[in-house]
């Protein structure tokens, strides 16, 4: 059985934005997660990850999270962190409630969580294309650094990535 979050997700019916920012909660990421998380994935990207490697993320134990509205999945972020870095790998939100800050929250947790273990740099990439996401990372202080050459598909050929990073020096 789908749940309310989800099917919100199929049908592009927005949720309640009021309800957004009071009840918007944070956790780990569970397998039980990933039917959600799916739907969510396929709505926000025309390339979307796939369900093993979602599986492997778990698995690696990478610090794989979840924002969560009235119960329901909306978002999910997935970063790595070992010997002083860390790695936002994938940030994520359901376009029908893109807007309310909900990716600004999830980002600012990963850097916490990115804190806790010690990093004190992180880095990401980004799509050159995806202008909202760019500049939600760069108003959270991540600089451009570079670019890696056709790291992304893309229809009809591959997209270069912004690599961007962030010093979080104590």
């Amino acid at each position: 059985m789908r749940n309310s979050a989800a099917s919100a997700v199929d049908s592009g019916k927005p949720l309640k934005r009021g309800r957004v920012r009071m009840a918007a909660q944070i956790r780990l990421m569970r397998e039980d997660d990933l039917q959600t998380i799916l739907l969510v994935e396929r709505a926000a990207y025309q390339f979307p990850w796939t369900p093993g490697v979602f599986r492997d993320c778990l698995r690696v134990g990478y610090c794989c999270w979840v924002i969560v509205i009235g119960g329901e999945v909306v978002g999910h972020g997935i970063m790595s962190a070992a010997a002083g870095e860390a790695h936002i790998l994938h940030l994520c939100i359901a376009p029908n409630v893109q807007g309310m800050g909900l990716g600004r929250s999830l980002l600012m947790h990963l850097l916490r969580v990115a804190r806790e273990h010690q990093a004190y740099e992180i880095f990401l990439e980004v799509r050159p294309s995806n202008h909202i996401a760019s500049a939600l990372y760069a108003n959270a202080g991540f600089a451009a650094v570079g670019f890696r050459k056709d790291y992304y598909p893309g229809h009809g050929g591959r997209e270069d990535a912004i690599v961007m990073s962030l010093s979080i020096l104590k």
